[in-house]
Parts: structure tokens; sequence; C-alpha cells
């Protein structure tokens, strides 16, 4: 990917986390940690995960695949990992 895919990929992950956070902050930086910033618990994480999954045409992401992932940087690094994995099949 492009730095500019790159970043639209980061925006467009930043929005969505944001959008479906139950405590949103005023603006959701990559530092944020998902529950204890954010306040998404167990259910709402899985949520989450299929929005980004149907939004970005993503395969099923197994949990551990998601085990590290705690703040908002690390869902923009998993999405875009992902989606450059696909474009390398």
């Amino acid at each position: 990917m492009t730095a500019m895919a790159d970043a639209a990929v980061a925006e467009r992950v930043r929005k969505l986390v944001h959008a479906m956070a139950p405590d949103p902050q005023a603006s959701t930086g990559d530092s944020q940690r998902l529950i204890e910033d954010l306040g998404f618990d167990s259910l709402r994480l899985m949520e989450l995960t299929v929005v980004l999954e149907r939004s970005f045409g993503l395969p099923r992401y197994k949990p551990e695949q998601l085990v590290g992932v705690r703040r908002v940087g690390d869902v923009i690094s998993l999405v875009a990992a992902t989606l450059a994995a696909g474009d390398q099949s």
C-alpha cells in the first residue's frame, strides 16, 4: 500500500472505532486504549471486529489474531497488515 492509502485506512479505522465506542473521546488517537479509555467491552469489541471485516472486505479474524490488540493504533496496524497481505496474494 502507498502512504496515502495507509493514511486513508488509518483515518477510516479511527472513524469506525470512534463511532462504535461506548465512551468516545473528542478525538480517537492511536494511543487510546479500547477498553480503559473508550469503554469497549467484549461484546462491543466483537461487533467492532465484524464491522471492520465487512467495511474493508477482510477475512474473518481468528481470536488468536486479536489477542494483542489493545489500542486504536493496534487496530489500524492489524487492518493495514491484513489489507497488505491480501494485496500480495
